[in-house]
């Protein structure tokens, strides 16, 4: 699993504090099933409407199939590793600023269970019309609105600019992908490529990439085997080797993760390596009509 569905059942880690509450409010708003929510000290209680547990493992005997985690960065690999425990299909971590060593740990961990993780440091996914989570604004109709196109992003603030535009330009979408920006990921670019390409009613993907890594090269690989028109736009071109820019996983060491190499790799695809993120509404019309 790696864009939900409106059957999905999400499980809120973390439900109860600040953002959690709003949130999970908006996701409900929206039309997302959440089932239930996790907090040890709240355990037994209600909020937003849903039962709170005191773990995601108790929470397993009512049911859930994906789990949210508003959770501080030391308290992500417990919470991960319990929600695994608890047979989640699919983890979607919001935190950013989690130790590395934590995120390999239950990254493992998830693996060998064959749960999917999205993130860290994701701004969420989005079901344009069904269901969404995480805090990206699917609510907002300048920003989300049903259509053919899927996009994915390493960036929440540049994938909404992305979704904005083709909006602006008379598309919408069909689902949003954030896979986070974290230098270590559970779902790569290509992962989320190929879920939107196989994803009912997508007739074209755009891609968000950044510098650093080669996540965009080898989702190349696969774009190149597609029948629908993929679009690119990789941020970080004017960024000096060395230098870390944004995210974590944003960095340019000698060759490797240059914004040339992955440009070069994309056109070598057949995809459509935009300048800037406003020329998107040009090249849907130009392949799209």
């Amino acid at each position: 699993m790696i864009i939900p569905r409106k059957e999905t059942r999400i499980l809120v880690q973390g439900i109860t504090g600040k953002q959690g509450t709003f949130w999970t409010e908006r996701m409900q708003e929206y039309g997302a099933t959440v089932v239930g929510g996790v907090n040890p000290k709240k355990a037994g209680t209600e909020h937003c409407g849903v039962p709170v547990y005191g773990s995601a493992v108790d929470a397993a005997s009512d049911g859930f199939d994906a789990s949210l985690l508003f959770i501080p960065p030391l308290g992500v690999k417990a919470a991960a590793l319990d929600a695994i425990e608890a047979g989640a299909k699919m983890i979607l971590c919001l935190t950013e600023h989690v130790p590395v060593q934590d995120v390999m740990y239950f990254m493992a961990a998830a693996k060998e269970a064959g749960t999917r993780v999205l993130g860290p440091n994701t701004a969420g996914g989005v079901t344009v019309g069904e269901t969404f989570m995480g805090f990206m604004p699917a609510f907002n109709q300048r920003i989300f609105k049903q259509g053919t196109v899927g996009v994915l992003s390493r960036s929440g603030s540049l994938g909404t600019l992305m979704c904005q535009n083709i909006v602006s330009a008379g598309y919408g979408q069909t689902a949003f992908v954030g896979i986070g920006g974290d230098p270590v990921i559970g779902t790569t670019t290509r992962d989320a490529l190929q879920a939107l390409d196989e994803f009912p009613g997508t007739e074209a993907v755009v891609m968000v990439g950044e510098i650093g890594g080669v996540m965009e090269e080898e989702a190349a690989e696969y774009a190149q085997a597609m029948s629908k028109p993929v679009f690119a736009f990789i941020a970080g071109g004017s960024a000096p080797k060395g230098k870390k820019m944004g995210h974590a996983g944003a960095i340019v060491m000698g060759d490797k993760g240059t914004w040339d190499s992955k440009a070069k790799a994309l056109r070598a695809a057949g995809v459509n390596v935009l300048a800037t993120p406003v020329h998107i509404g040009d090249a849907l019309r130009e392949r799209m009509g």
